[in-house]
């Protein structure tokens, strides 16, 4: 668009710079294309901030963020890097596993490529957020850059336009009256309100509109997929989002991560179907199909001590369920889902003694937790210290011991020992709970080479009453979405919008009367055939015979 130096025009009106329209009658304040246009009657012809002559740097970016092409730009762009996410699995979408080693064993030297980049955690990524927000700032500046100086032109419109003005409209009438002006545009309200039309008069002058809240429907989307953009940025702030899977082992209580909440499995059951109830189908395949597995749980609320390690946090009951499969337990929006469950037979507890292996004396017997085991034990002349746990004990390629996951299926302890005939600063000592990790990790070894200390004393069990196992573990999957109201109220909002922008048109009709001759001027943002009809049968209610093809001013709408 081309930029004008003088904006006032001969009715007196001041118009802004850029102004393609006369704000007050109308008229055009520059005329680049041929004789008898249609008028561009986008905003009126109001101009808007990005159209400024010499923008500065602020100016600049607020024309980058308010072109439309830039925001169809960014929304592809967005949805190829969300195509990324759905080449491999998320991270997101596991329980336990190594990410580092996952993908690369599965998908080989692609996959390691795909982790390397970021891309297995794609919509949690910085680029990903960063460019949701760029869409949220384009819809915004777009949506202030149009819609304020359209309010401004609708909210100030003058009935009385200049004749130029009528003349350029789509639809277009002009015809001899043989009454009084005035008395003509009178007679005109009625048939016009019959219509539903708001009219407005100014002696033989008439602005008629109906439907001018359908202009809206635009930036009422606009404001919709604002709200959805802000409560899909805000489903990664904490506390209001959480989607994760975590194992709760039968006879505990265990935290749920980034909550004051804790739940316990009570007992945890299985049904299998009979064959009877099996199909053929599933008789060939050998396999057992749970029928019903389901959780016992008991959920509780940290009233005291919830963050002290040193304390034993005090808890209140707030819920009770048993969770089955599409049947969560539901607590202020909290859902707990049943997803997995596993029946092997896991390490809760052991209580060995620590023997002295020369004189066969005990020094008594402790109790080893596997979650949360007890920092140091006083036994007779005796202490250790844990300095170190491993839930599955593995070396990594550096032969440095790992922990591959937090579930107790390889156990090992890493002690100080610290007593007489040893040195001041305690010797370093290894335990390994169960008898098949003590061969097949070579505990002995291990621990000729941390100070030889087996030699002296052992850690060991004396018998299978001393150790404790959780008989079965369910995997729940904890789903937190406190924006999800948000998405829905920005998905409605987004569909008012829609209603408003295809269901109603926005319909003006002008009209002036000049020495007995009348010229009217009508414009809709859509379906010009009914808004032809609606002129038309106006002009016969008031006399005069105009048929639709002689209203039709000009080719397609600009």
């Amino acid at each position: 668009m081309a930029f004008i130096e003088n904006t006032k025009c001969e009715c007196g009106h001041q118009n802004r710079v850029g102004t393609v329209l006369c704000e007050s009658c109308g008229k055009p304040l520059q005329d680049d294309g041929a004789p008898g246009e249609l008028l561009e009657m986008r905003y009126d012809g109001v101009a808007r901030r990005s159209q400024r002559a010499n923008p500065n740097f602020i100016d600049r970016i607020w024309n980058f963020f308010s072109s439309v092409k830039v925001a169809v730009y960014l929304i592809i762009i967005t949805l190829i890097g969300a195509s990324f996410g759905t080449i491999f699995e998320q991270e997101s979408n596991f329980i336990n596993f190594d990410p580092s080693t996952f993908y690369k064993n599965k998908y080989g030297t692609i996959g390691e490529i795909y982790y390397r980049l970021g891309l297995s955690h794609t919509y949690e990524s910085w680029w990903f957020i960063l460019l949701l927000v760029m869409i949220g700032a384009s819809l915004v500046i777009c949506s202030l850059d149009r819609v304020l100086p359209l309010y401004k032109a609708l909210s100030k419109q003058k009935i009385r336009k200049h004749l130029e003005f009528l003349t350029r409209q789509k639809i277009v009438y002009q015809g001899k009256l043989t009454e009084d002006g005035e008395a003509w545009v009178r007679r005109a309200v009625q048939p016009l309100r019959k219509k539903h039309y708001r009219v407005h008069t100014d002696g033989d002058a008439l602005l008629a509109e109906k439907q001018r809240f359908s202009r809206w429907g635009p930036y009422v989307i606009h404001i919709g997929l604002i709200i959805f953009l802000l409560a899909v940025l805000f489903r990664g702030l904490p506390g209001l989002h959480m989607d994760k899977h975590y194992w709760f082992p039968e006879g505990e209580t265990t935290r749920i991560p980034d909550t004051n909440l804790y739940l316990k499995n009570e007992k945890f059951t299985v049904e299998y179907y009979s064959e009877d109830e099996m199909s053929d189908d599933f008789k060939k395949t050998g396999k057992i199909v749970p029928k019903l597995y389901e959780t016992q749980a008991v959920l509780y609320e940290c009233t005291a001590d919830c963050d002290d390690p040193s304390k034993q946090p005090k808890l209140k009951e707030v819920e009770r369920h048993a969770i089955r499969v599409n049947d969560p337990l539901n607590y202020k929006g909290l859902k707990a889902y049943q997803f997995d469950f596993d029946l092997t037979p896991k390490l809760r507890s052991v209580q060995p003694v620590l023997v002295d292996k020369v004189t066969g004396e005990q020094y008594g017997k402790f109790k080893l937790e596997m979650k949360n085991p007890q920092r140091e034990f006083k036994l007779g002349p005796y202490t250790l210290e844990l300095q170190n746990k491993y839930m599955e004990f593995s070396l990594n390629e550096q032969g440095q011991p790992v922990s591959l996951s937090g579930e107790p299926n390889a156990p090992a302890f890493l002690f100080l020992v610290k007593g007489p005939d040893l040195p001041k600063e305690g010797v370093q000592y290894i335990y390994f709970p169960k008898q098949v990790d003590k061969e097949r990790f070579q505990q002995d070894a291990i621990n000729e080479k941390l100070g030889g200390l087996q030699n002296k004393l052992a850690v060991d069990v004396l018998g299978m009453e001393d150790v404790d196992f959780i008989s079965a573990s369910s995997y729940l999957n904890i789903r937190v979405d406190r924006a999800m109201p948000f998405v829905w109220l920005g998905l409605a909002i987004v569909m008012l919008g829609l209603v408003l922008g295809f269901y109603w048109q926005h319909r003006r009709i002008w009209l002036r009367v000049d020495g007995g001759k009348l010229t009217l001027g009508g414009h809709t943002t859509k379906n010009w055939f009914g808004m032809r009809r609606e002129v038309s049968a106006f002009l016969k209610a008031m006399g005069i015979d105009a048929d639709e093809k002689s209203l039709e001013n000009g080719g397609e709408r600009p």
